[in-house]
């Protein structure tokens, strides 16, 4: 099998609704603590809540001020999610919530490690997302026990558990990693406490450093729609970072000075939007330039580059040097050029300027299926994409079909042919 590290051309093969229990709409500036909040009883006839978003991201939450689902809201409306409120089947009343009482509901909860409050309401369609959000007030420096009720009744084996809190003051101390044992089959992130006043800038930027895959569940990775191109831009494709790329662009391999640049601005005016190097090519720079001088806006623009087994021993600087030489402000997609020493090492700095908002997707070049299943147990951000050469003459059937039951789109380079075709 020949790998081969240029690509001229290539093409991409792939892939709210909430309820109220234990507090009133008008409450949402108060601080989430066990306050005093009657609530009418729910509707035992109402049907199990179907959440409805874009089968992606799950923000489940428990709240009686309303402040964690303020939080819980702007989470949502940043990930394009769908919510859904733990309704308690027995609501929380003044005096259950009584700190001050040391025979209160909520302080005979919190003192019993086996309470488990019931749930009114039933979640459904959980297995169609992949990564839930678990909001919750901190009371008495703890997760209330209804939280403990919600982990133990559904399956969330492979899901990505992302615990958030509300509090006046309090952080969120241990009451996260409690937590982990009631779904040990999870993936879970470091939690974060939130006032109720948080910004949605503050909380973007918390989302964005956590790292966030998304498997394309049931959807078909191996094809899209030719016909969803716009004003003559390719059509895109969602990639599991969340974002959407271009299914057609500009490979650069043999492309340098003034040859590059002018190639580039001729490809943005035909519609072009996706620009693929490397550091290898030693073209980046006439690349960022071409860009920065076009008057195309940088968020219409998708950009791919690649680190070279001989950066991978010293990634960051390799990865400083790609920003620096680019100066496009981030990079759209950056792929292992080919699998070698310290790929993992490379991956996983990559990982960590995802985390800084400076690199937005992740993926590898030149993986096949014993490489991509030796490689995956070893990083925590799935690839988005791996690139190879698949084309008529050199169709890789078995790789290609690997990939896409992993849920990673198949990029091809020598889209039209190479071997000597």
């Amino acid at each position: 099998m020949i790998k081969k590290y240029f690509l001229p051309l290539f093409l991409i093969l792939g892939m709210s609704m909430t309820t109220n229990a234990c507090s009133t709409d008008n409450e949402t500036g108060r601080p989430e603590t066990p306050t005093p909040t009657p609530e009418p009883t729910p509707d035992p006839d109402e049907p199990p809540v179907q959440p409805s978003g874009n089968g992606r991201c799950l923000v489940v939450y428990f709240s009686c001020t309303n402040t964690t689902k303020g939080i819980a809201e702007r989470i949502a409306a940043i990930m394009d999610g769908t919510t859904f409120r733990i309704e308690p089947e027995v609501p929380y009343t003044s005096a259950d919530l009584d700190y001050n009482n040391s025979s209160s509901r909520a302080n005979r909860e919190q003192n019993d490690l086996s309470a488990r409050p019931a749930i009114a309401n039933t979640l459904e369609g959980l297995e169609n997302y992949d990564v839930v959000f678990l909001g919750y007030p901190i009371w008495w420096g703890d997760a209330p026990k209804i939280i403990s009720t919600f982990l133990e009744s559904y399956d969330l084996s492979g899901k990505t558990v992302v615990p958030f809190c509300t509090s006046h003051s309090s952080g969120i101390g241990s009451s996260d990693t409690d937590l982990h044992p009631l779904a040990s089959e999870a993936v879970w992130k470091d939690g974060r406490r939130f006032g109720g006043s948080e910004s949605e800038e503050t909380i973007k930027e918390w989302i964005d450093g956590l790292g966030l895959t998304f498997n394309i569940g049931d959807s078909d990775v191996s094809s899209f729609n030719l016909d969803a191109g716009v004003n003559g831009n390719a059509p895109t494709v969602r990639l599991s970072s969340g974002y959407d790329m271009p299914i057609l662009g500009l490979g650069t391999y043999s492309l340098h000075g003034d040859v590059c640049k002018n190639s580039v601005k001729a490809a943005l005016a035909s519609g072009f939007r996706k620009f693929d190097t490397a550091s290898i090519y030693g073209n980046e720079e006439e690349i960022g330039e071409a860009i920065r001088e076009s008057d195309v806006p940088r968020e219409e623009l998708f950009v791919a580059t690649k680190l070279y087994p001989n950066q991978y021993a010293n990634p960051e600087a390799a990865i400083e040097e790609c920003l620096r030489k680019l100066n496009i402000g981030y990079i759209d997609l950056m792929l292992l050029h080919h699998p070698g020493t310290n790929d993992v090492k490379a991956y996983k700095a990559m990982e960590k300027y995802v985390a800084e908002g400076k690199i937005r997707s992740l993926g590898v070049s030149c993986y096949y299926v014993e490489e991509i299943n030796e490689f995956l147990p070893q990083i925590d951000i799935k690839p988005v994409l791996v690139q190879n050469e698949v084309h008529p003459y050199y169709q890789d059937t078995e790789v290609v079909e690997h990939l896409h039951n992993l849920g990673i789109v198949v990029e091809a380079w020598y889209p039209l042919g190479g071997r000597g075709h």
